[in-house]
Formats: structure tokens, C-alpha cells, sequence
């Protein structure tokens, strides 16, 4: 096969992981809103708080602060943001708005608390799988990098720091905080930990397909003559 086409075929690949990973997340979102007697993750709580006061949709109002964030970010970079992140920032709202319409919310406190917790570990499954093909953050990531690169501090104190504003402007409309909300911002970043790195195993393997994996092991190995 040609180069060009194999270059096709890896891109083909990575644009499937992305959008398949965009659903999961939206799934994964909506699952833990189903419950959100919990809480919510920090930024669904915002959210969710300005579908309270103003109206639209929970991912109607995901999609316009993906924008305001995508836009100052652009501003301050003065540069165009990746195709990536701007599909990110439309369809992660449009998911969002299409399985709270599907999904039904459950009854008893253990399916409730089953489903927040299978809901916390699909949000990270969906990161890991749209961010591991690198075709673009999503817009509240990029802000994250953007803003450590600026003050020079940690990944994991600026995301922090934004997640507790986040929540407490979005508790403030009204939106659903609980020990949920404490539970995410506190674990969902070492569940990605484990399914970014899996994730990108996935999606390298379907890139170099199964005959190729097997070439790579059957490939006789040459002794290496140290002094």
C-alpha cells in the first residue's frame, strides 16, 4: 500500500477514534446527570445552574461557554483553534442534549448510585479515547494548558483551581453540587490516567493492523556487542 493511502487510512482511524470518543463522553455525561441527587462534575454543574436560570438546554449552554473559552483562548494565542476543538465543543453539547432525552432515570438509590459511578468511569473512557487520535483539546482543556503556560504553575493546581470556580459559580444558579461533584474533580483525572494510556495502545494497534504487530514480534532479534 502506498503511503499516501496509508496516511488516509491513519487518518480515517483517528477521526472515528475522536468522534467515538466524543459519544462516550456525552454519554458518561449525561449518565451522572441522571442522577445528579449526587452532584454533578464542576463544569455540568455550571451548566446545568445556567439551564436553571436562563433556559435552553444543558448542551446548548456546554456549547456557547465552549465558545466564549474557544474565542478568548484564540484571542490571547492570536491563533486559529484546532477543527478538533471546535467539533469538540459543538457535538459534547449535542451528545449531552440526545442521551438526557434517552436515558431514563433510575429509581432505587443502588441503580442510582451504580449509574453514577459506571457514568464517572464512561467520562473518563470518552477522554481517553478522543484525546489519545491528538487531533484537538477540548476547549476548557485548552484554557487549562493555556493558563499554566502563562503563571508557570502545575496542570493539576490550575485544573483544580478552575473546577472549584466553576462549581461554585454554577452552585451559586442553583446547579446540583454534592459529594458526586467532589468525587470527579477529585478521581476523574486518575481514571484517565489509566484509559489514555489504553486508549492510545487501541488506537495504535489498529493503525499498524495485527499483520504488522506480528511482523514486529517475529522479526529476528539482532545481538547487540558491548565492550
Amino acid at each position: 500500500m502506498t503511503y499516501v493511502k496509508e496516511k488516509k487510512r491513519e487518518n480515517f482511524i483517528r477521526w472515528n477514534f475522536f468522534f467515538i470518543g466524543l459519544v462516550i463522553l456525552g454519554l458518561g455525561i449525561s449518565m451522572t446527570m441522571q442522577v445528579k441527587e449526587f452532584g454533578i462534575g464542576p463544569w455540568d454543574v455550571f451548566h446545568y445552574g445556567l439551564f436553571l436560570k436562563l433556559g435552553l438546554t444543558v448542551g446548548t449552554w456546554s456549547i456557547i461557554a465552549g465558545l466564549l473559552i474557544v474565542l478568548t483562548s484564540s484571542v490571547l494565542q492570536k491563533m486559529w483553534p484546532q477543527v478538533g476543538t471546535i467539533l469538540n465543543m459543538i457535538l459534547i453539547g449535542v451528545f449531552i442534549d440526545f442521551f438526557n432525552w434517552l436515558l431514563p432515570e433510575p429509581e432505587t438509590l443502588i441503580m442510582q448510585l451504580l449509574i453514577f459511578i459506571s457514568g464517572t468511569f464512561v467520562i473518563a473512557l470518552g477522554i481517553g479515547v478522543y484525546v489519545a487520535p491528538d487531533i484537538g483539546a477540548g476547549p476548557r482543556d485548552s484554557l487549562m494548558l493555556l493558563i499554566t503556560k502563562a503563571t508557570g504553575w502545575k496542570v493539576s493546581t490550575v485544573r483544580n483551581g478552575i473546577e472549584i470556580i466553576v462549581a461554585v459559580a454554577g452552585f451559586a444558579l442553583g446547579g446540583p453540587v454534592g459529594a458526586g461533584t467532589v468525587f470527579i474533580a477529585l478521581f476523574l483525572g486518575t481514571f484517565v490516567g489509566y484509559t489514555l494510556p489504553q486508549a492510545k495502545t487501541w488506537l495504535q494497534f489498529l493503525i499498524m493492523k495485527g499483520d504488522m504487530y506480528e511482523d514486529i514480534y517475529q522479526r529476528p532479534v539482532r545481538a547487540n556487542h558491548h565492550d
